[in-house]
Order: C-alpha cells, then structure tokens, then sequence
C-alpha cells in the first residue's frame, strides 16, 4: 500500500508529499504532469523562486531528509488508462488530490481556458474516484483540496459542509448551493458535487478541504535546501493577491487594492495548509463524507495591503497602499464569516500568521527582486495596463 498525491510538482502539492514521506515509512508517490510550468509562462509569467525539476527535488529529498519513499510519477489524470494504471500498481490506502487548474482568472480568459479547466479539472477527480472504485480500492481515503471560493459571498456565516434548508414549514440538512464566481471554482464545486455523489455510491470514506487563499514560501521540510523550493508565482493569473502585493512591494511597485477593499477573504498559511493535509493523510482510518474549511481567517483586503505594508518597513521597503478600479464583479464590502472548527481540531492550532508568513515571502522575495522586477508587467491584467 502506499500514499499518492496528486499535484505533486505544485505549490502546494510538493510540500505536502514531502511532508508525509519525512513522517511515514509508507510509500509516497508524488504525480504530476508538470503542466503548470506551461501555464504559468503561457501567460509572460515565472515562478520568483527557481523550481527544480522532479528528479532533482527527489534527489534532495532523500539527501536532506533521507526521504526514500518518496518518488515521482509523470502522467495526466485526465487519461483514464493512466490512472487506472497508476491505482492498480500502487494500490494507494490515501489520495491527497490537489491536481488542478487552480486560477479563477486563468479561467476567466476566454472560453477555451474556462473549457479546459473545468475538463481538466473535474475529469481528473472523476478518473480517480471510478478508478478507485473499479480496482477494489473503495476503502482508500481520498482527500481532495477543493475551494472556499465553491461558497461565493453569502451575506450569513458559511458553515463547514452542508447548510440548514427551511421551505413551506419543513426543514433539512443539504449540501451548500455552488455559488462559485468563476468557470474554475465552479469546476471545484462540481467536483465537491461528485465527490459527495462517490461517497453515497461507493462508500469511499471522502475529505473535501475546502482550501482558503494562501500564503507562505517555505514550510520546514523546504527551508534547508534550494532544491526543495516550492514554486511561488507572483502574477495576476496565477498568482494569489497576498503574494502578488508582496512581489510589489519588493519591485517598489504600490499595493493596487481593487476597488475599496473592504471585502474580507478566506486565508490559511502555507504551513497550516501542508499541516493540515498530512495529518488527515496519516491519520486515523477515515469514514463517512467529511468538508473542512481550511481557513485560520478571513483579513480584509485592505488590512492584508497595510500588513504587508507594515512588514515591508522592517525590510527597509518603502511601500504605498493606492485603490485601482476592479476588474472583478464583487461586493467590495462583504465581510464573510466562516466556520473553521472541524479544520482546526485537525491542525490543533495556527502555525504561522498572516504576518509571519509575509515576512517569510518578503525575506524569499527580496533574494529573487531581478526576477521580479523583469516580470512586474505582470502584477496586473493586460486590460488594466493599457
């Protein structure tokens, strides 16, 4: 038996197969079909930090940590022959998924990329699911990091799962509607959908980590050597908006906070993210349909853009907070609330807060500025450049 984690060679994917290979003698395979390298320059954009490439990162892993049991596989999950192959060869006691197209503005830019991402996404989480199901291995605990964005913006405090229906004087439990507001989050709420629809069907014990906005460069597998970076982009597609603030702050660019910024998003560090899902993997024997919300707390945009400020004063960065119209169709108000303590009792307690992690990515940036600075064409969408 062993552990496979799908996403691999990602941002949060690497780490998280790391992790669980240094506290397990079990088997880990980390797959990957290295696709967001490709996605990522399609867009004139790069990682800030030098990504290795799989070989070298499991060499690493095995030279810093003695990592053994970690390998590395190549494939599309998308082609269902090779998953099937992939499952009958490794038989997996846990999947960790997070394979997936994961940016909403990628997805945004026309209907071939929202096409290929909800394909790419959702076709991926159902090869594993019937594959699983069809070699036998229905007790395989399979974890997926969906999104808290399958939530939307409702205006009451968003549960963790399923939500309290009341109609013509009767009541009863029922998932959380999709109210994604991108083709990418709603291939995560499709896929939060089948993942609940494989549970009833296949009695596959299922954990859907509803994973917030994070942030982080490093958790404590990575840090002792460069080869076992993990990546972290910095641009409007792909990169998320506390690490494209960071990267502007160090190319002494202004924070551009969208609109009025008062809206509140969900945030969890890098850290408490890895922690989270290699505990759940190592873990006691899973049972049942589970959602965690895989959030420490929500930060207000405009409180996120003065932390990083306030942190980049202690690396001698001069940083300015300026509003810029937004190109999103959001409420600039909201302030979500949301339930995390399912997710909590995992991790026990926060690892690393907002400012910690700013911190961490600003000490990281600041040693790859060439790189960012060659790149800050790319901290805005071309619409807003011109």
């Amino acid at each position: 038996m062993s552990i496979l984690v799908t996403g691999g060679d990602g941002y949060i994917g690497w780490p998280t197969a790391l992790r669980i290979a240094t506290r397990t003698d079990e088997r880990v395979i980390a797959v990957d079909n290295c696709a967001r390298r490709e996605w990522v320059a399609e867009v004139g954009a790069t990682s800030a930090t030098s990504v290795a490439d799989p070989e070298t990162r499991i060499e690493a892993a095995r030279e810093v940590h003695g990592a053994a049991n970690l390998s590395f596989v190549e494939g599309d999950l998308t082609d269902r022959e090779f998953v099937l192959r992939l499952l009958d060869t490794h038989e997996p006691s846990v999947v960790v998924h997070t394979a997936a197209q994961p940016s909403a503005p990628y997805s945004q830019i026309n209907g071939e990329r929202a096409n290929f991402t909800q394909h790419n996404n959702m076709q991926a989480t159902r090869n594993l699911l019937f594959g699983l199901s069809e070699q036998g291995l229905t007790e395989t605990h399979f974890i997926e990091t969906t999104t808290t964005g399958v939530y939307g913006a409702p205006e009451f405090p968003i549960p963790e799962g399923g939500a309290t229906m009341e109609h013509a004087g009767a009541q009863d439990e029922v998932p959380f509607p999709a109210m994604a507001g991108s083709w990418y989050h709603l291939s995560k709420s499709h896929d939060a959908a089948n993942l609940r629809l494989a549970h009833d069907q296949f009695d596959m014990p299922i954990s859907d980590v509803r994973t917030a906005i994070t942030y982080g460069t490093e958790i404590e597998e990575t840090r002792p050597d460069d080869r076992l970076a993990t990546r972290f982009d910095f641009d409007y597609y792909f990169g998320v908006v506390a690490h494209r603030f960071a990267a502007q702050a160090v190319a002494g660019y202004p924070l551009t906070v969208y609109g009025k910024g008062e809206q509140r998003k969900p945030f969890v560090s890098l850290e408490d993210a890895v922690e989270g899902l290699a505990r759940l993997a190592l873990g006691e024997t899973a049972d049942g349909h589970t959602v965690y919300n895989q959030v420490t707390r929500p930060i207000a945009i405009v409180e996120m853009a003065e932390t990083i400020r306030e942190v980049a004063a202690e690396h001698e960065l001069d940083v300015e907070v300026t509003h810029v119209e937004n190109p999103r169709d959001e409420d600039e108000t909201h302030q979500m609330e949301i339930d995390n303590d399912r997710y909590m009792d995992v991790i026990d307690e926060q690892r690393a807060t907002f400012a910690d992690g700013i911190d961490d990515v600003l000490e990281t940036l600041l040693a790859h500025r060439e790189t960012i600075v060659s790149h800050e064409d790319r901290f805005l969408p071309d619409a807003l450049q011109e």
